[in-house]
């Protein structure tokens, strides 16, 4: 599937979107995301950090979670009245859950991979990996604007 599917979404704050598991899909799960904040009025802020959580997230189920013939899904949820945002991005492939390095262990410099996890720890204010039926998972991040006049 080279292009994207949209699906209703569970709530009028809810965008739903299935890409397809290439490169391609993750960039465009990125533009999508951006675009459809940009058109809810979402402050900057909130905004960049999600774009750069969507980037990371998409890409991690492009290349760690992907299943041949099986598409990933991008799943933002928008409170405007908390200034909340949660964005999900679900694959077809449970057994490799993601896992955050550990502080101590500094990545080699000269990877280019590695720092993914640690960059959205640093965005969002909570993040978590729960099961997705019948054999995928959901990573989940929630990002909060911070209050206005903070």
């Amino acid at each position: 599937m080279n292009h994207a599917t949209s699906q209703a979404g569970s709530s009028a704050g809810a965008f739903t979107q299935l890409l397809s598991s290439t490169r391609r899909g993750a960039r465009l799960a990125r533009l999508l995301a951006v675009t459809e904040l940009r058109s809810r009025g979402v402050s900057q802020d909130l905004t960049e950090r999600a774009e750069l959580v969507v980037a990371e997230l998409a890409s991690n189920a492009v290349l760690h979670g992907r299943v041949p013939g099986r598409c990933f899904r991008l799943t933002l949820a928008l409170d405007p009245a908390g200034g909340r945002l949660r964005v999900e991005v679900s694959d077809a492939r449970g057994g490799l859950r993601p896992l955050l390095r550990p502080t101590d262990a500094a990545p080699d410099p000269l990877s280019t991979t590695g720092r993914g996890l640690a960059l959205v720890t640093a965005l969002a204010d909570h993040w978590d990996c729960v099961p997705y039926p019948p054999s995928g998972k959901t990573v989940r991040a929630v990002l909060i604007a911070p209050a206005v006049g903070a």
